[in-house]
């Protein structure tokens, strides 16, 4: 009966995934078996998190997230949750041996979304590190299966490339977080005057971001790679979107990379995988 509880929070997780993220999933789905639930579940988990701080404006945000915490401290020392998604969560937590530091930085960066508005860069910097490095560091911990050496050779890798999804998402989202939400995420920067100047300089950290993700990438293991690539590249197409939008466009309206070039991205990265040309 175990085995279908357990199956069934995995399929919650899987869900959420496939709900919000049709990027992701793509990535997801391409992943060795092994690892496709792991991930599904450490998206679900964050996600919803995010989903209280940016949404639930109805209700009392702050109080609803330090449950959620709370439920996921009780789990992780339990080893079972009612709840399928932070079930999900724990059950990788425990298997692939996630550091609570991980998530405790994580669960932080969330609740600094609940009243900062701006950002210093130490706070930018601390807010990056626990909202997506921490999240690309679970992520390793999965893809390295207990190999401790690996893990540690790629940490900085991973948190890289966790910043540039991150930052690309800022720049993609700096509509509505500073409409919907009242907050600028990037440190000095003045919404109203938001500038190539102030544009290009963003652009060329997010570039250093990804150069140094992707030599990362090029050392994962074989079951894990081509995912991890195939996200890469989708960010990557979206960012170089990004870099060709004048300033003022980035302002009015939220770029994206349509359904449909994402499944050319997705075959362009299966043929370089399949001839070992990433």
């Amino acid at each position: 009966m175990m085995t279908l509880f357990q199956t069934t929070c995995n399929e919650c997780s899987k869900l959420i995934t496939q709900n919000y993220s049709t990027s992701f999933t793509m990535g997801i789905k391409v992943f060795d078996k092994k690892f496709q639930n792991p991930i599904y579940a450490i998206y679900g988990y964050v996600r919803f998190a995010d989903e209280i701080v940016d949404t639930f404006h109805q209700y009392d945000k702050q109080t609803l997230l330090a449950e959620f915490r709370e439920d996921t401290v009780k789990a992780i020392e339990r080893g079972i949750s009612t709840n399928p998604v932070i079930q999900a969560f724990q059950e990788v937590v425990h298997k692939y041996h996630i550091e609570w530091e991980l998530i405790d930085a994580f669960l932080k960066s969330m609740e600094m979304d609940l009243d900062k508005t701006d950002y210093s860069l130490a706070l930018y910097d601390t807010y990056i590190y626990g909202s997506a490095e921490v999240v690309g560091l679970m992520c390793l911990r999965v893809f390295c299966e207990g190999d401790d050496q690996l893990y540690n050779h790629l940490k900085d890798a991973a948190r890289r490339l966790g910043a540039a999804f991150q930052k690309v998402n800022f720049l993609r989202d700096m509509k509505s977080d500073f409409e919907d939400r009242g907050r600028v995420y990037f440190p000095d920067i003045d919404y109203t005057d938001f500038n190539a100047q102030t544009k290009k300089l963003i652009e060329q950290d997010i570039q250093a971001d990804f150069d140094a993700a992707y030599q990362g990438i090029l050392q994962l293991p074989k079951g894990a790679q081509f995912g991890v690539y195939t996200a890469y590249k989708y960010y990557l197409n979206l960012f170089l979107k990004i870099v060709h939008a004048p300033p003022q466009k980035v302002l009015q309206e939220r770029i994206r990379v349509p359904n449909q070039q994402k499944l050319v991205i997705l075959v362009k990265s299966m043929l370089r995988y399949q001839l070992n040309v990433l």
